[in-house]
């Protein structure tokens, strides 16, 4: 391994033989050399492993097993991470650019009193790749917007592992905003340093449970509103609901 920070990437995936691939060969062609790239599958039933298989002399940790969702697969990831950072990158998810992980440790490297950098993503077409449908900026984010349902892009997001180990893992009792609650223990109760890293650091093809249907925009409401009180910040609904109009905005926005 080269010298400098180590950084884990964890890829969750359950029946990802159309997109893992992708996944794959974009933390492969990172052209930072001390990656670690976790893999933890729920058991799939497709292809999904024997693609990861065509990859395993590069990658670090696999895990094949059934799980209880998304964020005890996360968690199991965090466990096996040995990196300085953990990054997560799901498995219809790739990273914006080859020096993406580069500049991302930089920020760690300068700002050694930081333990949390993000930056932006953008959705895009599953069908077309280079189709923006939604830009999601994390710059305006500051910790107090979390009371109204604001958070920075948790895929764009690396925290250090030390951090982990001091705030705890992903709760599974969350079913869509178990990333949101963590955002609120690293950054409003934990009091975490951050730095914005100001440009896409990750793609997403649209169409994941967070963003699907009217019952997950329910559910996710409800959560984020669990998620501020359980952690002792005040919040209500329509303080959450505040948001939509600004969130539709993003539909307009594009990179530069």
């Amino acid at each position: 391994m080269s010298e400098g920070l180590s950084v884990s990437i964890i890829t969750v995936s359950f029946n990802s033989e159309a997109t893992i691939r992708g996944t794959l060969e974009s933390v492969r062609n990172q052209n930072y050399e001390n990656i670690e790239h976790v893999v933890v599958d729920g058991a799939s039933k497709d292809q999904t492993i024997s693609i990861v298989n065509e990859y395993r002399e590069g990658l670090g940790t696999v895990i094949s097993e059934p799980d209880q969702g998304l964020y005890d697969a996360m968690n199991k990831g965090v466990s096996a991470s040995t990196g300085d950072i953990i990054g997560i990158l799901n498995s219809d998810d790739f990273f914006e650019s080859d020096d993406v992980i580069a500049a991302v440790v930089k920020v760690f490297e300068n700002h050694p009193e930081i333990d949390v950098v993000f930056g932006d993503v953008v959705f895009v077409e599953p069908k077309n790749l280079e189709k923006i449908t939604r830009y999601y900026r994390s710059g305006h984010f500051r910790p107090w917007k979390l009371r109204f349902g604001w958070m920075p892009a948790h895929p764009a997001t690396f925290v250090r592992t030390s951090a982990y180990k001091r705030v705890g893992m992903y709760r599974q009792d969350m079913r869509i905003s178990a990333d949101y609650e963590m955002f609120v223990r690293w950054l409003l109760v934990e009091k975490l340093r951050y730095e914005y890293l100001p440009r896409v650091l990750v793609r997403m093809r649209s169409g994941g449970v967070s963003t699907s249907g009217v019952k997950s925009s329910i559910r996710l409401n409800r959560e984020i509103v669990r998620a501020c009180r359980d952690n002792g910040v005040y919040t209500n609904i329509l303080f959450v609901l505040s948001k939509i109009p600004f969130k539709l905005m993003e539909l307009l926005r594009r990179p530069k």
